[in-house]
């Protein structure tokens, strides 16, 4: 496992821990919930005027509000649970030292895909159920690609075929600009009030201010897609040509903005 892997691995455990203690806080509060309900008489109403209907009410608010509460938490789980099941199904990232091995490995994956339905199809307008067989197809399989569908055609859809190769070429454009990064030195540039830096080992650009930013510049930088990192101590994106062409908008943003609007938000 390489350093990124383990971050991503440590981030889905992350993820799954918010998870597993939200789904411990939901279970708390219905079993309370479900314990001061149980105190009260079946079919027992709040008896209006005595003096027990004010602490009866405030009993019962409690019991509405852990269930409230439980329902929110229960839900927060479901939400960490789905992101912790997502992390590192996005395909290959650039941010993975071994990313661009990895994308060779799917490219003579889709390549081989490809070669294998054209010759196929070739074989199936040829009705050559032998020749397809002898490529290792299953019986069900052959049987399968010989049939024709509702408009006429046999063998693999021809918009499989495309898609695949679309698939191709865009592994292929990613190869390409994962090896021209990997020729990118580190950039630095002081702006107004902010330094912009391009990182080639963290794969990020980064805007990062001497004096934090007001919420004008925040939303700004958010609406091109820059997150701030508490552990870069910068606003960052990923370092590539998206994020180097949104860069150059928000410094042009950036760069006629008085220095009294870089003040402290008190947001």
């Amino acid at each position: 496992m390489n350093a990124y892997e383990s971050r991503v691995e440590t981030r889905r455990d992350r993820l799954q821990s918010k998870a597993d203690r939200a789904t411990r806080a939901a279970n708390r509060l219905y079993a309370q919930a479900r314990e001061m309900s149980d105190a009260i008489p079946f079919g027992q109403p709040i008896l209006v005027g005595h003096h027990s209907e004010g602490r009866d009410r405030n009993y019962r608010r409690g019991i509405d509000s852990r269930m409230s509460r439980s329902c929110a938490e229960a839900e927060k789980a479901q939400h960490y649970a789905r992101r912790a099941a997502a992390v590192g199904t996005g395909g290959v990232s650039s941010d993975d030292p071994e990313a661009i091995d990895k994308l060779q490995a799917e490219l003579a994956e889709r390549k081989a895909k490809q070669e294998h339905m054209k010759r196929a199809n070739a074989l199936v307008r040829r009705k050559d159920a032998v020749g397809l067989a002898d490529m290792g197809l299953s019986p069900a399989a052959i049987a399968g690609l010989l049939k024709m569908d509702e408009t006429g055609n046999a063998g693999y859809p021809a918009y499989r075929i495309r898609n695949n190769g679309a698939n191709i070429r865009r592994i292929e454009a990613r190869m390409r600009e994962l090896a021209h990064a990997g020729e990118q030195k580190d950039r630095e540039e002081e702006g107004n009030g902010y330094t912009y830096r391009e990182d080639v080992g963290e794969n990020r650009v980064m805007l990062a201010f001497e004096v934090k930013p007001g919420m004008e510049i925040h939303k700004m930088l958010k609406s091109y897609g820059f997150q701030y990192s508490f552990t870069r101590g910068a606003y960052v994106r990923k370092l590539n040509a998206n994020g180097k062409y949104a860069a150059q908008q928000a410094r042009k943003v950036l760069d006629v903005q008085q220095m009294s609007q870089l003040g402290d938000a008190s947001e």
